[in-house]
């Protein structure tokens, strides 16, 4: 008879993956806000020049929202 416990995957190795890849995203995430900050900005501030109010989404919340949208579609392939 042979042993078969002794190749059985172990529980404990995909904690490591997924905290890498969490990482992983966590940096593209990063990389990709910082980017779109200053387009975001810009745009922001023409739409704030063109109604004449700030009551819309600030270069923080474009820039987060455009991070949100992009990141994804690079780790979905």
């Amino acid at each position: 008879m042979s042993d078969l416990t002794s190749n059985t995957p172990m529980e404990q190795s995909a904690a490591p993956k997924r905290n890498a890849q969490k990482t992983e995203f966590m940096v593209y995430f990063a990389v990709i806000f910082v980017a779109t900050l200053p387009l975001a900005c810009l745009t922001w501030a023409l739409a704030a020049f063109k109604s004449r109010s700030f009551t819309d989404k600030g270069p923080m919340a474009r820039a987060w929202t455009q991070a949100r949208i992009i990141t994804p579609m690079i780790f979905s392939r």
